[in-house]
């Protein structure tokens, strides 16, 4: 009986384990082991992430950061060994237990998460939201200087916008924003004020006025704003547009805040052209390409269905298709036109041209030709900003940063005219301060803006661009004359005397505003003058303008941590800000408070 009861129990284990590995060789079981994929993670981090946002951590220049991860490794062979310890059941073997005995749950690998089409292996990794790239110039602050010393403080003038979008982005997100991506002037200069505009029969095409006011965070100096603002044209008036849409479909581009928003982006553009505008539309990735050739506005159509069967796929060749995009826009040159390049990318060039130096310097050559450029960066994660600031101030354009239909909505629709036509360009301001009034100054922002006093009068020296209506506002703070100030200065000169004040400098002007400029077309400046006299307000008597700016100007030092922040408080940007509210016709001022808000928060 010992030995039959011995024979049944051996045939018993002898059938489960044959029932274990038919179940182990079955397709179902082979597929599956198959498709089941590891994780790998180069760094393991207990924190979580924003979703859609990068995480930055290092400091201004060419700031980048982040640690990748990939969701879809390869899979290690067959042959590699296993340690024992770490062997786990194979889902066949559970299977099969539970219909045998009804009891273990199946256990399921996890579906390994689709690759994009078209995108590479490095597209894959780069979508992850720890992976991030993005790039920033590091930005030195103007300091004071001596009016003694250097009398001239000359800039061209900036009408960029891209740096407040670009910080809003991580505001949002309750992160702030990296110290090399905080442009001051293009802070200020992202909100209308009340300037008044050239007349009619002006053959000046901008009007220029200026506020002094004592500062708020820096008792004993002074605030000089001056706010300039370009001539408005008629949409009836405004000339016929040659425009090339040059777009970024490469695999970095395949992501919600890129190809699909740029997509709606050029759509609310498109339905503001007359219909005697013609569209062109030119692509790249891994070579460029012409989608659609010049076409006129009365075929809108046609152009949107070209729009949108975009996709995105591949690598990014930029610098063919600029090449190509100017070659388009020569072809169909309007004389008296409006002829422009509109580039739409994340920036992240990594195939042809992609040498930085040289994309500029093609740029650089291609702005030669009487066609300008607007450049609109799109995305994050691999955002290069450092590039496309430069290529937009070589090209004779402006630049904008989409972070929303909203801002597609400002910049591509109700602020078009400015984007797009341009009424003077090389513009270039020169202020000489009253050495009897002012002891020393610091411009505010414009660090890559800053030129040599001797280039002002040198037209083949590239400047800013104004565009129809727009505004351009800088912010000077000022130390009067007899205060003290430590400023490194210069050694007594051994072969010339010092500089002696002349009788204008016993009036009553504190300085002389300078402005060279040149027509749309033209290769000759004309020069115009601007003397400031001293009026000097309490900062709480001031325009809503001026408090406004200032709050904004401050927020920007606090956000970059500046030495020159004084006694400026996120609280009192706050209280500032909404006392200056003004009529905000689409809330920007209002919104902009509530981004001080959240960078009560961030970390």
């Amino acid at each position: 009986m010992k030995s039959t009861n011995f024979i049944s129990i051996v045939i018993l284990v002898l059938s489960l384990s044959f029932a274990c590995k038919r179940e182990d060789k079955s397709p179902s079981s082979s597929s599956s082991s198959k498709s089941s994929k590891t994780k790998i993670s180069d760094k393991k981090s207990d924190k979580s992430e924003t979703p859609g946002e990068s995480k930055i951590t290092s400091k201004d220049e060419k700031e980048t950061s982040g640690s990748v991860k990939t969701d879809n490794a390869a899979k290690p062979p067959s042959s590699a060994k296993r340690s024992p310890s770490k062997m786990k059941r194979s889902r066949g073997s559970v299977s099969g237990l539970k219909r045998k005995f009804g009891k273990a749950s199946a256990i399921r690998s996890p579906k390994p998460k689709k690759r994009r089409k078209g995108q590479t292996e490095f597209d894959k990794k780069r979508f992850n939201q720890n992976f991030n790239t993005e790039k920033y110039d590091r930005i030195y602050e103007n300091p004071f200087k001596l009016v003694g010393d250097s009398p001239l403080s000359t800039f061209s003038i900036d009408v960029d916008t891209a740096s407040y979008s670009n910080m809003r982005r991580y505001l949002k997100n309750r992160r702030k924003p990296p110290k090399g991506s905080v442009r001051l002037e293009e802070l200020i200069n992202y909100f209308d004020y009340k300037y008044d505009s050239p007349s009619a029969n002006s053959k000046i095409p901008f009007a220029v006025n200026a506020e002094l006011a004592t500062c708020p965070w820096k008792n004993g100096h002074k605030l000089l704003r001056i706010g300039i603002k370009g001539k408005t044209l008629q949409k009836n008036k405004l000339p016929k547009s040659n425009l090339v849409f040059l777009l970024d479909v490469s695999g970095s581009m395949n992501y919600g805040k890129k190809l699909p928003l740029l997509k709606k982006a050029f759509t609310l553009l498109l339905n503001q052209l007359n219909k005697g505008d013609r569209v062109a539309i030119v692509v790249y990735a891994g070579a460029s390409g012409l989608v659609l050739d010049s076409t006129t506005c009365n075929q809108k159509s046609k152009i949107l269905q070209a729009l949108n069967s975009l996709k995105a796929g591949g690598s990014t060749d930029g610098g063919s298709g600029i090449k190509l995009a100017y070659k388009i826009a020569l072809k169909n040159y309007i004389k008296n036109g409006n002829n422009r390049v509109l580039l739409a990318t994340d920036g992240d060039f990594n195939v042809g041209v992609t040498n930085r130096s040289e994309l500029i310097r093609m740029i650089t050559e291609k702005a030669k030709s009487n066609v300008f450029l607007t450049v609109l960066g799109f995305g994050m994660g691999n955002y290069n900003d450092a590039l496309l600031e430069k290529i937009a101030n070589k090209g004779n354009g402006n630049y904008a940063y989409i972070d929303s239909y909203n801002e597609a909505r400002k910049v591509l629709s109700q602020q078009l005219s400015g984007t797009l036509h341009t009424i003077a360009k090389d513009v270039k301001i020169q202020v000489e301060f009253n050495p009897a009034k002012v002891k020393a100054y610091r411009l505010l922002g414009y660090e890559n803006r800053v030129m040599a006093a001797r280039d002002f009068n040198d037209d083949k020296k590239d400047a800013g661009e104004i565009g129809a209506g727009h505004m351009v506002t800088a912010i000077y703070q000022l130390v009067p004359a007899g205060t003290k100030i430590k400023v490194p200065g210069i050694d007594k000169l051994k072969y010339q005397t010092d500089r002696k004040l002349t009788g204008k400098s016993q009036g009553n002007e504190v300085m002389t505003l300078k402005m060279r400029y040149k027509k749309p077309k033209g290769k000759k400046s004309k020069l115009i003058k601007f003397p400031v006299l001293d009026r000097t307000v309490q900062f709480s008597q001031s325009s809503n303008d001026t408090k406004f700016a200032a709050s904004v100007a401050a927020f920007g030092m606090l956000l970059r941590d500046s030495k020159y922040k004084g006694n400026a408080s996120l609280n009192w940007v706050v209280s500032t800000a909404q006392a200056a509210l003004g009529t905000d016709k689409f809330n920007y001022r209002k919104e902009f408070i509530s981004l001080v808000k959240n960078a009560m928060e961030a970390k």
